[in-house]
């Protein structure tokens, strides 16, 4: 990790240099080994400004912080980056996981090794014609998810009466 230091208007004391140099080796595992680093302290008027920028193989990261006391705004400004950079970390593992997980799901269950899904026959049905509100008694009383059956006057077709997410219930009658 290269770390460059700069400073615009003001002093760069050594205590704010060996603080820097402490928090960016605590940084050192989510850092690339190539990462290029500039801190940046400057002073305008009454205020201290600290930027943070970090150019790594993946990914380029820019913080900035101001306050008035020098030490209190580079701590700040590296817990921000530590924040930035964890989340860019995580990105990174969860997109790795989800990159080899997605290849897998796209090869045939038979190289996998895996069993084809397989069908389960459940008696989810009302066999007798039913008024709509004799099947929300019904879809009750069974205590089902679902309930399959034939609205009274159209013995032709079927109907379904589900339980939605929100607790109310849907009803899914073909045209």
């Amino acid at each position: 990790m290269n770390v460059h230091y700069t400073a615009r208007h003001t002093l760069l004391t050594p205590e704010l240099r060996a603080y820097a140099d402490k928090r960016l080796a605590g940084l050192g595992r989510l850092l690339d080994a190539s990462a290029e680093v500039d801190v940046i302290l400057a002073a305008e008027k009454s205020r201290q400004k600290v930027d943070l920028q970090v150019r790594g193989r993946r990914d380029r990261i820019l913080v900035t912080e101001d306050g008035h006391d020098p030490a209190e705004v580079l701590n700040a400004a590296f817990d921000v980056l530590e924040k930035k950079l964890r989340k860019e970390h995580e990105k990174f593992r969860e997109k790795k996981r989800r990159g080899g997980r997605e290849t897998q799901e796209a090869m045939p269950a038979s190289e996998r090794g895996e069993l084809p899904p397989r069908v389960v026959r459940a008696d989810y049905y009302a066999p007798k014609p039913l008024s709509i509100g004799d099947a929300l008694v019904e879809f009750t009383l069974r205590k089902k998810e679902v309930l399959m059956f034939r609205p009274e006057g159209d013995e032709d077709r079927w109907a379904v009466l589900f339980r939605r997410k929100d607790g109310s219930y849907g009803l899914v009658r073909p045209e």
